[in-house]
Parts: structure tokens; sequence; C-alpha cells
């Protein structure tokens, strides 16, 4: 999935129950008619919000990860691409270091940083409607998945194949690449990107709008392509993603511009109790699991299969794994009867708590969010296989989440990659991830302070063992291939946790890392757009650009790559953490 939120996903899986019931959902003909004509409300003017407003502390605590907190001198909630325009050219003007709020799902520091000064909170910028000047869907940066989805299958009967996760926000996850349980049978979310509009920042310091798009011949190609899994807050700032299907027909028509949702979704959720695991039986589910994505995954029963295996600490009680098939009926049931037996031969008969059918868009616009709460700490890391863990790796995972009587809050997923993800060459797009068949999800949360080295150096001493041949990190080989942008972890650009030689973005963008440096260059010649993983000006790693600027207009600081051991302190008083919440 695109986002990381596999607990709230796998507990509404065990939410449903039974079996869930099928239902259609049905519209008139004209509504897509009524979606074109119906007159537009008149939109609010630029809201900007500081230290003193009472909304201001509402919008600072949008983020994901309650470790980092910024407090920003301004925050400006906009409703268009012009407000955009004018909220960077007075930020430049000023010489304030500009960051940029989708979703507010960000892993790591990249918008709640101290050095960040004013931030452009897209949230209100959210609309979705059907653009007839390039017949494509037009998504406005700030909308959400769940508002993607609802609007698209509601409004035109279309779908795009992104995460689960309702409320992570558009930005970012399609600047990333984006997957989600669809991404097998339909590819990644930028493989329909028909184009971006994006603000972008000239030599002089003078914001612009500008729209690319995948048309060779369209002068702004680079920067369409840039967004095709380049990641967020790189090269300006995307107001709105124009969507559509590259072999997409009849294109007068908006229900034959994206994929159709399925008519249904197939679930199965199985567990397995720790208590009656030993080492070998855990070895056997890990290989069952993995020798079914490389093999049975990629026959066509399967295509539209999305699996995870969520393996907590022992003291959590149980192991799941869920299994999604996008067609439903008799025979993708015989299909999930045959991965069910697979999965537990030699390990054991699994309890089989859900299994049925639910509708899609209630499947992919009411799971939990484990980012609901503001208070929560956490650190992920990622990596993508090419072929399942060795026995040493397995042995790895196993005495982690078996050793000591205390669930460290920590958990490692194995999730289903590839199928038509990988029928697209590495250099297409931005996103170079094409030869994998599960990315690996490794993640601890917790919710005191005090607790911050302790599940810090849990989780990096569990990914530095599982990759300890490769230097602590996916380096790229045979079995790994790197890392996902939309996971960021800032401890792959620190020499401290990464002895490979590989360099971070490497990890992340492979050879595409080159040409992404080009498009920088180009449209964002001044590096105002940066963060502790963003990409660098052409000139090494550590350039930073001081471009021709306005007058009196200073460097403008860039955060170092860097890990965060201690909490940032409260903002103004605020209490935002909560010690004693439950987990």
């Amino acid at each position: 999935m695109a986002d990381a939120t596999r607990r709230g996903f796998l507990s509404t899986m065990t939410a449903m129950g039974g079996a869930a019931v099928a239902t259609a959902v049905t519209q008139g003909a004209d509504a897509r008619a009524d979606t074109l004509s119906r007159s537009c409300p008149p939109t609010p003017g630029l809201v900007s919000v500081g230290p003193d407003d009472p909304r201001y502390q509402d919008l600072i605590l949008r983020g994901y990860n309650a470790r980092f907190l910024g407090s920003p001198e301004t925050v400006h909630v906009v409703h268009s691409a012009d407000q955009v325009v004018r909220a960077v050219n007075q930020a430049v003007r000023a010489g304030k270091r500009i960051v940029v709020r989708g979703g507010g799902h960000c892993f790591e520091n990249f918008v709640d940083d101290p050095s960040a000064q004013v931030v452009i909170d897209l949230s209100q910028l959210n609309g979705v409607a059907y653009d007839p000047r390039h017949h494509a869907f037009a998504v406005e940066a700030g909308a959400t998945l769940g508002q993607v989805y609802r609007s698209l299958s509601l409004g035109w009967g279309v779908t795009l194949p992104a995460g689960t996760c309702p409320s992570v926000g558009v930005g970012g996850h399609v600047a990333g690449g984006g997957y989600g349980l669809l991404s097998r049978r339909h590819g990644l979310v930028v493989d329909h990107l028909h184009g971006v509009e994006a603000v972008v920042v000239d030599r002089s310091g003078r914001a612009r709008v500008v729209v690319a798009t995948r048309e060779r011949d369209d002068p702004h190609h680079d920067l369409w392509w840039a967004h095709t899994g380049g990641g967020g807050g790189n090269f300006g700032i995307v107001t709105r993603y124009l969507m559509r299907s590259p072999h997409a027909t009849r294109r007068t028509d908006p229900a034959n511009l994206l994929p159709a949702p399925p008519a249904g979704i197939l679930a199965c959720q199985m567990s397995w109790d720790w208590a009656e695991l030993t080492r070998s039986t855990f070895a056997r589910l890990l290989d069952n699991y993995g020798r079914w994505q490389q093999g049975p995954m990629n026959e066509p029963a399967y295509a539209g299969m999305d699996t995870t295996l969520a393996l907590p600490h022992r003291a959590g009680g149980r192991i799941g794994l869920t299994a999604l098939l996008d067609v439903p009926g008799p025979a993708a049931e015989e299909s999930m009867g045959r991965f069910i037996h697979a999965m537990g031969q030699g390990v054991g008969e699994p309890l089989i708590e859900v299994f049925g059918t639910s509708p899609y868009l209630r499947l992919v616009t009411s799971s939990g969010d484990a980012a609901g709460s503001f208070y929560l700490r956490s650190k992920s890391k990622c990596g993508y296989l090419r072929a399942p863990w060795t026995p040493k790796q397995v042995e790895t995972v196993y005495r982690y989440l078996t050793e000591g009587e205390e669930d460290p809050g920590g958990a490692v997923y194995l999730n289903s990659f590839g199928g038509t993800v990988n029928k697209v060459p590495a250099d297409a797009t931005a996103f170079p991830h094409r030869s994998s068949s599960m990315i690996a999800f490794y993640d601890v949360g917790w919710y005191d302070p005090a607790q911050d080295e302790e599940k810090l150096a849990w989780v990096r001493r569990l990914y530095r063992e599982v990759y300890e041949d490769t230097g602590g990190v996916p380096a790229l080989d045979g079995r790994n291939d790197g890392a996902y942008i939309n996971y960021p972890d800032l401890d792959l650009a620190d020499p401290a946790h990464n002895t490979s030689g590989t360099a971070w973005h490497t990890l992340y963008y492979k050879d595409n890392y080159a040409r992404l440096q080009r498009v920088k260059a180009r449209f964002d010649p001044l590096d105002l757009f940066h963060h502790g993983l963003s990409v660098r000006p052409p000139g090494g790693d550590a350039a930073v650009r001081k471009a021709a600027a306005p007058a009196g207009r200073g460097r403008l600081p860039r955060p170092e790559p860097r890990s965060y051991a201690k909490p940032a302190a409260p903002v103004h008083g605020v209490a935002h953490r909560i010690l004693d919440a439950g987990s």
C-alpha cells in the first residue's frame, strides 16, 4: 500500500467480521454533466495564520509523527494556484524558508522542522473534477485519497490504484510513486499521471504556474517526469495533478480515462497464534509467503491480489495475513482457498477471521488511520525485495520479534508488489523499483518521549542486522532493490547507519537521480524547495546554490540529513504529548 498505516487497515479488516455483503453503487447518466456545469462558490482569499491566531496550533499539529514539531512564523492556507504564487513570492522576497504540507503524513521532519519559517498548507485546495481541455481528471494536491476515491467513483465510475489510508494527501503520495491494493493489476498511480500543475520559482526569485504533461513535445515534459516518483518538496509546489491512463481511448468520455473500480473485493484475514509457532514453523511461514510472491502470484488468477503479512512482536499475540482479490465470485473464492492452503503448509491451519466480499469504495474510504493521534511518535524503515529474505535474515527477524516479554511496539510487514508495476521500464518514470516482488516495512511506535532512544535503537538494530551483509541498508543487488521515497528514512543518508558505500539517492532513485538533478537545476535553480532527503542541485550531494536572487535575500537554510533522538520542545507551552495514552 502507498501509505504505511497497515495497522489501521488490518484492524478494519478484522472488524468486518464474517462475510461482508457486496453492494452496488448506481448513478444517473447526468451526474457527470452536473459535476461539470454547476457553478462554483466564491473562493476564499489567502489565509495567513501566525502564532497568535487560535488556528495556529491546529495547523502545526497536523503532522504524522509527534517526534517532530516546527514553529513556523506563518502558515498560509491556500485555495488556488494564484494564492500559492502570492505566498511563495512573499516568502522569497523576505528570505524565508518554505515548506509544503498536504495530508501531513510524512514520516520525517520534512515539514515539521525548526528551520521551516513558512508553511504552505494545501488542505483546502482539494477539488476533484473533469478537465475537458486536457481530457483528464484534475485532482488538486490538497485532496485526500478518500476524497479522490469517492469523487471519482460516484461521479464517473473510475478510480486510481493508490493507497488504502483515506487521510493520506494526494500531493506527496503521487509525487513519490503511489501504490495500493490495485497496483499489481493497474500499476502505480504515476503510471496514470498525464500532467502536473506546479508553482516553480525562476532564478530571479519570481514564482509562476507551469503545466507539464506526458506529451513528448511538451517543453516542460521533464517536470512531469520528475513527478512520476521523484518525491515531494523537490521542484516546486504541486497544485493539481491531471490523471489519465496512457492507453485510454475515447478521450471525450471521462468514464473511459481511468481504471474502473472492481465490483467488489474478496477479502480474507487469517492469523496464527504466536504461542503455537516455533522457530522452524515461523521460518516455514515466511518461506511459504516468499515462494508464493515469486511463483503463483504471477499467474493470471492472482493478477489482482494484494497481500500483507503482519509480524508483530510475540507479546502482541498473533501473526496476521491479509489477502485481497479484486475479482469476487466462485473462481476467486477457489483461488483464495488455494492461497490459504499454501500458507498453512508445514505451519498449521490458520484462524480465518474474515472471508467475504466487501464493496471496494467502503474498503478504501473507511480503514482506520493510525495517524489520527498526533501524539504518536514513530520510526519507519523499508526495503524492496527482488527475492525473499535469506534464512539468516529470517532468523534475525524471528529473534527480534520473540526476545523479551514486553512488546516493544514494533512490527515488520511484508507487502506484495510487482505485477503490472514491473512491466514499465525503470527509466520511463522517475520511480525506479520495477523489478521487486515485495516491500518490507519496519515500524515502531510509542507515546512517551522518554522512550525515544530505546525505541529508535530497537528498530535501527533490527534493520541494520537484517541488512548486515549489505552495509546496514537494502543496497542494490540480486535480492535487494533499494527503498521507497514515500517511506523516507533519514538514516539512509547518515554514514553511521549506512556503511554500504551506496549513496542514499541511489537507494531511492537508482540511475534516475542524475536526470532528477537536471530537472532540479532547471525548475528550482535557487534550491528553495528542499529537505533532508531532497534532490540536490547538480555539483555534489552537499551543494547548495546561492544563485542570483532579490536584493537582501540571503541563502535559505537547508536542513542536513540527520536523525533525531530527542523530541522537539513544545511550542508556546502547548502540551502536545500524552505520556499515558494507549497504544
